[in-house]
């Protein structure tokens, strides 16, 4: 009866918000302010979960990021609207609230002009536009009986403002808001509104259309890769298609396709795509224990492109796993010298450096890996440092951080904790 009267409550004082799409009223628990803070809070660590940022080919970046602004400038709603690309393979888009929009390299060399790419990047920014992301977290909460998701609160700032929490533990909020699958009626409402966006913006609708025919041909494939990505959150069907036409039809199928232009941007991620399955199937093999054939797929890319960092750092786990520890220590220095960005490279040679008994460099490598991404593997092989450095009450806190984690890491950490006689 209390949540009930509670949830009631809530609703009373939440009221309805106005799509600023398509001008209808609608349920909303979550205010501008708690996207725009959402989207600020999660954008940097997700991308650094899901592969870090794209830097081998700036200009195709650059691309992207002129595609993208050229249709958010027609959305019907004013918000600081980003786009980047993400170095995974898996191909996907997806929107935060407050017009953070990552699209990933797997899915840019699936695309065969502009126009497909505006109707892709025009779709994400209706989900921001319409509020999508807030209008989902509503639902969520309700049918939780909550108002508090991820720790952050309904309507106002969290009390506890402690990210690392929230991002060791998987961006929980943040991962239900690009994970989670849209209603039909968000769909529907991300392609209509997304492909008049595209169009305003001078392409050419027909672009959309192919889009869609593309995706439920690869989806009736039933590549697991696919599934796991784009369609995961954005299911395509025969209906979504013909929608896409019909829409198509009435604003008319004239503006710019691109192809020419989209070939000549994308050519150098389109020669590599050999070079990222090695590195997929050498990832493959070492979650299989294989690290002589990850190692073989590690210099089968980079024989094909020797400025990708994440090649480098396949090169070192492979190393790492058989104990090399120098070699591998050498094979992190050459991807941090190409990236210094993402988490993972940091995390790692810190990891093999404190195997060597460097303890300072790996210190300095650790920290570096919790400033980009607060991971349990960060606050382990940290606290293991400072313990054998002697700074013990550095150790616990770190480990006390890890050990909220409950699989192996999380685990490895209550231990540590308590060889120093302290109760987790």
């Amino acid at each position: 009866m209390r949540l009930v009267i509670a949830i009631f409550a809530l609703l009373s004082a939440a009221g309805c918000a106005v799509n600023p799409v398509t001008g209808q009223n609608e349920l909303s628990l979550y205010d501008e302010t708690w996207e725009l803070k959402t989207g600020e809070q999660f954008y940097a660590p997700l991308r650094q979960q899901q592969g870090g940022d794209f830097v081998l080919d700036a200009e195709l970046v650059d691309y992207v990021q002129e595609v993208g602004q050229r249709v958010a400038g027609h959305a019907d709603r004013d918000l600081p609207y980003e786009f980047e690309v993400l170095n995974s393979s898996i191909p996907n888009a997806w929107a935060l609230p407050g017009g953070k929009i990552s699209i990933n390299r797997g899915l840019l060399t699936e695309m065969n002009s502009e126009a497909e790419l505006a109707a892709v990047l025009g779709h994400e920014v209706v989900h921001a536009a319409a509020r999508h992301g807030a209008s989902a977290q509503s639902r969520a909460a309700l049918l939780q009986g909550a108002v508090v998701l991820g720790g952050v609160a309904v309507g106002v700032a969290t009390e506890r403002e402690d990210y690392a929490a929230v991002a060791m533990m998987g961006g929980m909020l943040g991962a239900q808001l690009i994970g989670q699958r849209y209603s039909r009626d968000a769909e529907r409402e991300s392609d209509f509104y997304g492909t008049r966006y595209m169009h305003e913006a001078g392409y050419n609708p027909e672009g959309a259309v192919r889009l869609q025919e593309s995706f439920v041909r690869l989806s009736e494939g039933r590549d697991s890769n696919w599934l796991d990505g784009l369609f995961a959150s954005h299911p395509p069907s025969p209906e979504r298609v013909e929608n896409n036409r019909r829409i198509a039809d009435e604003l008319g199928r004239t503006g710019i396709l691109g192809e020419e232009r989209y070939r000549q941007k994308t050519a150098r991620l389109r020669a590599l795509v050999p070079a990222y399955e090695a590195h997929d199937e050498g990832r493959a093999a070492l979650a299989e224990g294989n690290h002589e054939l990850a190692l073989s797929k590690a210099e089968e890319a980079l024989s094909l492109e020797d400025r990708e960092a994440i090649f480098h750092a396949l090169r070192g786990d492979a190393l790492a796993s058989a104990e090399r520890w120098r070699d591998a220590e050498r094979a992190y220095d050459r991807a941090l010298a190409l990236d210094q960005g993402w988490f993972y490279q940091h995390l790692r040679r810190g990891m093999v450096r404190a195997e060597l008994g460097e303890l300072e460099g790996a210190r300095r490598d650790l920290e570096a890996s919790l400033e980009r991404l607060r991971t349990a593997q960060g606050h382990y092989y940290l606290g293991a440092v400072e313990r054998d450095s002697g700074n013990r009450q550095r150790a616990i806190e770190q480990f006390r951080i890890a050990a909220q984690e409950e699989g192996e890491i999380g685990q490895r950490a209550r231990q540590a904790l308590n060889d120093m006689g302290i109760t987790p």
